[in-house]
């Protein structure tokens, strides 16, 4: 009678458990997952120790909405298109498992350049002005840098910085092909993104994972990491709780 009980427990709370687990992966393949920001490639836009949550639905499914990638299909359903200036998480070309986040600059057959550190979509240029400077990091190093408010053609702003010296002044012409998009960093002297052909480059649609949303916390990890309770009041970020991106 005991063995009978027990065997019951044991098979309710696993159960529960499964339940549990099944809910989570569904939560996290189709509404919204968590990410980590582990560098400064977008500041100042999103800050080492930022957590977001990506909405997984606004550009539909593919392979890389769930967990590990698994090869079952190599089409996107209930696809619909990013728009310019999207925050996006897809899958690096290159291993298509590595999460990476930048901005979405150039759509399908569109052409991408830069001139005399100017930024040219189809061969006009994009308007900038500048703003106050902020203290940008790349790595473990602090950036001196011009800070630009950005307008891309669809009037979306965002800031930008570039560093006063050794800034990347002219590039070739890059020409975004069919279903694929060209993403570059906010920090665009630190960053890998789009311009680097070898290891991210273009962007297959199917690649997208989903768009940033939300930062639900943040703490300065130069300051405290989480395992440092004690000294969390140095490090979080109360002006970044919550902030809609």
């Amino acid at each position: 009678m005991k063995s009978k009980k027990l065997t019951y427990i044991i098979y309710d709370n696993a159960k529960t458990l499964i339940g549990a687990l099944l809910i989570a992966v569904l939560i996290r393949s189709l509404l919204f997952q968590p990410f980590y920001i582990p560098s400064s490639s977008m500041e100042p836009t999103l800050l080492v120790g930022d957590r977001i949550f990506v909405s997984k639905y606004i550009y539909g499914y593919s392979k890389h909405s769930f967990p590990f990638s698994p090869n079952i299909t190599d089409k996107r359903f209930f696809s619909k298109s990013p728009k310019r200036g999207d925050l996006v998480v897809f899958k690096t070309p290159s291993d298509n498992r590595t999460d990476y986040i930048k901005r979405l600059i150039g759509l399908p057959g569109e052409t991408i350049q830069f001139i005399n550190g100017e930024l040219f979509i189809n061969d006009k240029k994009i308007v900038r002005e500048q703003t106050a400077p902020k203290n940008i990091r790349c790595g473990n190093f602090l950036l001196d840098t011009n800070t630009f408010i950005e307008t891309l053609p669809n009037g979306l702003q965002h800031l930008v910085t570039y560093k006063k010296r050794g800034t990347l002044l002219n590039s070739k012409k890059f020409e975004v092909p069919s279903e694929h998009y060209f993403l570059l960093g906010d920090n665009r002297d630190c960053s890998k993104d789009s311009r680097y052909l070898d290891s991210v480059g273009y962007v297959n649609k199917l690649n997208l994972v989903g768009e940033a949303k939300l930062i639900f916390f943040s703490n300065d990890t130069n300051r405290s990491s989480l395992l440092e309770f004690w000294n969390i009041n140095k490090s979080f970020r109360l002006e970044r709780l919550f902030k809609v991106l």
